[in-house]
């Protein structure tokens, strides 16, 4: 099924849309939760968590492209899992990364349209950087991955990936910079 299509199940309450999504994007969704997470039954609570994020926001929203917003709600809802459970004990993989990600984007605060804009200019960055370093940057930042996973997936060193993120981070300040976005550091 299209995803159109599944957007007008969304816009007519019917039941069979979150079926349709779970059958299109259901693996993805657990790819994504799982990465953050680690733990299968807490990736699975949010896929689900997802799903009903995604009926009480369909209508009013009609989404570009189902799969992306779909990935950014489950994604941000195993963040804010993971948040949690890392509060619980302390540190752990998403507060590094949450650090490390401040470098270029802390003090940015949008509201819808301009965070369509910073949508906009993060995308246009990304498409600007050599393919390989636009891997390493979107399995680290938007998937979670660890370094030393990334390094062994690329077989490249550990040092080399944390050193391609380093830059990539720098030029995508200057970027947002460049772009307009004041950055508060």
């Amino acid at each position: 099924m299209e995803d159109r299509e599944i957007v007008e199940l969304y816009w007519a309450r019917s039941q069979e849309a979150i079926g349709e999504t779970e059958r299109k994007y259901g693996r993805y969704c657990m790819y994504i939760a799982q990465r953050i997470l680690g733990d299968g039954e807490d990736a699975r609570e949010a896929v689900n968590d997802a799903y009903m994020r995604l009926w009480t926001s369909i209508p009013p929203a009609r989404p570009e492209s189902l799969k992306a917003y779909l990935g950014a709600v489950c994604r941000n809802l195993a963040l804010d899992a993971r948040q949690s459970k890392d509060a619980k004990k302390r540190g752990g993989e998403a507060e590094l990364i949450a650090e490390e990600i401040s470098e270029c984007a802390v003090g940015i605060e949008t509201d819808m349209e301009e965070g369509a804009a910073l949508r906009d200019a993060l995308n246009g960055f990304l498409e600007s950087v050599p393919a390989r370093t636009r891997v390493i940057f979107l399995r680290r930042y938007w998937y979670a991955c660890p370094v030393r996973e990334i390094a062994g997936e690329l077989g490249m060193k550990e040092s080399a990936v944390a050193m391609a993120l380093s830059r990539t981070r720098r030029k995508l300040r200057k970027y947002l910079e460049k772009e307009g976005f004041y950055i508060d550091r």
